[in-house]
Order: structure tokens, then C-alpha cells, then sequence
């Protein structure tokens, strides 16, 4: 059942460096993410322009032949878990997805620690060259990648001050603790428009599920088809221009006992005649980090709902692990073939 009468909080954070308006922005936040887990943001800075043009080449990039795509697999970048994935590579709740996409991440060099260590996620981002932009008419596709990412990784900090203020925390209590040197995952992901009998290989663009790490920034395109699982039953989150869809992620809920949901979701199979695109940017804790429930908080009533989540997961258990072994524990199961070749 889907409840259209029932919508997500838009929230303009354009006077967030007022001291006047901080506290009452970190307010309507601190009710978002107690009802929802989800909500719009405006006044973000992020301009139209560099979001337009990423969207442009991204169209450009996945129009290509398949056997081009292919030359920049998942496969060929290892242990970085970086590059292109076909339609239906990408498992949600043990259903392959109705979309392909791009995996990517913080450009690393290989004399950073983390590589130098062989950690799982980190490397260098595998994407067309200079001169294969120039050859498949996509140039300007990696610089303008990474000039979104670090637009939007800036925009995560702050929106992550505000839920630290929406706490009654020290503004950069997470910043000191877990995302200093943030894990930043993207993803570019193109949702083809299916029809007649085509529809019947696939369920849902995306399966239900909820992110892993503390917050989530998306941009989508006009065609839409998110849907939230609200307190009585599911509801659009549809496309709003001038603004990024925010949600909380797994470790959020757990560093906050539950107070903040980590909100199930979903994409619905894209039948609209038109592809649809979605850029999400996981704004992480850093992959050593050991997640810990914020003192001073009070838990939240049965907060173990392991046996309604969509995963089985109880994030309030007492286990102590790093951000990455749950992190690994999880996309294990989105490249399940993946996963045997390079993990």
C-alpha cells in the first residue's frame, strides 16, 4: 500500500552559519530523523549547473555499448570494489536490481595507508581516460565526478553538524569521532525503463533495504520512484527540484539507540519511457572506526526489531566491530559472485 497523503519534511539549511537560525534548523532536523529517518534539504549550495552536467555525461556514459562499459567492470579494480555493473548485477534482499551503475569512491593513490594495506573499498576510482572521454564524447566525466563528490562530501559534514546539534552534542562530536576522514562511497546509478514482458525478470529497480553507514545524500532525476516505508505503510519521496534527499544509515541508528531511524526504502521498477538516473553519495564512518552508542542518550523502547528488518540485523546488540567488518558483511551479499573473486 502506498500512503500519498502522508510527505517527508523539506528543510532549508541556507542559514545554517546563523547563529540565530542554527538552532531551529538543528530542531526541525532532530524531528525529521525521530519520525522518518528521511528528509529533503534546500538551500544546499550544491549548484544546478555541476549537478546538470553530471547528469548529462552520465546519460552519455551508460548510452554506450555494452562491451565498451565493460572495459571499466566492477571485477578489474579488485579489492577498490570500483567500476561499472550491468542490469541485474547488483543483488538487493537476494533479487538482482533493475538497473546498472557506477561504483566509486575517494580517489586514493597507492601509497596512501589504506591501500599500502590492502583494506577492502579503497584505491583508485576506475573510469574512462583522458583520452577514452575524448574518444566516446564524454569529456570533463571524471573531473566533474569528482568535483560533485567533493561538494557533496562538504555539504555531509555540515548536515552532520546539524544532526550533532540536533542532539544536543557538540557540533563536531562526529567529526572528531568517526568522520574526520569520512569513508565516502558513490554511486551513479541509470535505471532503464522496462516494458511488456521485460518486466517480468525484474521486481523493483531497488528491493527494500536500508543504507549501512550514518547518511545518505541524493540527487534524482525528474523521473523518480523512491519510496519510504513510513509509521503506516509506504509513501513517495518524489523528485523536488533544488533539493537532495537525506536519510539516516544504519550506524546512525545505533549510535543514537534507535532515537534516529535508519529507514527502510525501496525503487520502484522504472516504467516511465524514460531512464531514470540517481546520484547517492554514503557519507561513512571511517572503515576502522569502532561505532559506539552516544552516552547520555536514552535507549530507545524495543529497539531490537530484528525480526521486522528486512536484513534480520539487531543494530543494538553489544558486539563491538569496526565500521567495516559490517560493512563488508553487508555488500557481500549485493555482489554475491563479486564477492568470491576479490574479497
Amino acid at each position: 500500500m502506498i500512503e500519498i497523503a502522508e510527505t517527508l519534511p523539506i528543510i532549508d539549511i541556507s542559514l545554517m552559519k546563523d547563529d540565530s537560525q542554527r538552532d531551529k534548523i538543528a530542531d526541525e532536523i532532530e524531528k525529521a530523523c525521530r519520525e522518518f529517518g528521511f528528509f529533503y534539504i534546500s538551500g544546499h549550495g550544491i549548484s544546478q549547473d555541476l549537478i546538470q552536467r553530471l547528469e548529462d555525461l552520465s546519460k552519455k556514459f551508460f548510452a554506450l555499448k555494452e562491451e565498451i562499459k565493460m572495459k571499466w567492470r566492477m571485477e578489474l579494480a579488485e579489492k577498490a570494489w570500483r567500476g561499472y555493473f550491468i542490469v541485474g548485477g547488483e543483488y538487493t534482499s537476494d533479487l538482482p536490481d533493475a538497473k546498472q551503475g557506477l561504483y566509486l569512491g575517494s580517489e586514493l593513490d597507492d601509497d596512501h595507508e589504506m591501500v599500502k594495506n590492502n583494506t577492502p573499498i579503497h584505491g583508485k576510482n576506475l573510469l574512462p581516460s583522458d583520452q577514452e572521454e575524448k574518444e566516446y564524447d564524454i569529456e570533463g566525466f571524471r573531473k566533474t565526478i569528482f568535483e560533485y563528490m567533493d561538494q557533496v562530501t562538504l555539504l555531509g559534514h555540515s548536515v552532520m553538524e546539524l544532526i550533532a546539534l540536533s542532539l544536543k552534542l557538540p557540533r563536531n562530536y562526529f567529526n572528531e569521532k568517526y568522520t574526520k576522514d569520512p569513508l565516502i562511497l558513490f554511486r551513479i546509478f541509470n535505471y532503464p525503463s522496462f516494458k511488456g514482458e521485460e518486466t517480468n525478470n525484474y521486481k523493483w529497480g531497488v528491493g527494500e533495504h536500508s543504507d549501512y553507514g550514518l547518511l545518505t545524500l541524493l540527487y534524482q532525476d525528474k523521473v523518480g520512484g523512491l519510496q519510504v516505508r513510513a509509521k503506516n505503510g509506504w509513501i513517495e519521496a518524489p523528485p523536488i527540484p533544488g533539493t537532495f534527499v537525506c536519510n539516516i544509515g544504519d550506524m546512525l541508528e545505533r549510535l543514537t539507540r534507535g532515537n534516529y531511524r535508519s529507514t527502510p526504502h525501496r525503487v520502484r521498477l522504472n516504467t516511465s519511457g524514460e531512464t531514470r538516473i540517481s546520484f547517492p553519495l554514503f557519507f561513512d564512518p571511517h572503515f576502522n572506526s569502532l561505532p559506539t552508542a552516544i552516552e547520555g542518550l536514552q535507549d530507545v523502547e524495543n529497539q531490537d526489531d530484528s525480526a521486522t528488518r528486512w536484513d534480520h540485523v539487531n543494530l543494538h546488540n553489544n558486539t563491538t566491530y569496526t565500521y567495516g567488518e559490517y560493512l563488508l558483511g553487508k555488500i557481500g551479499k549485493v555482489f554475491p559472485d563479486l564477492k568470491k573473486k576479490v574479497l
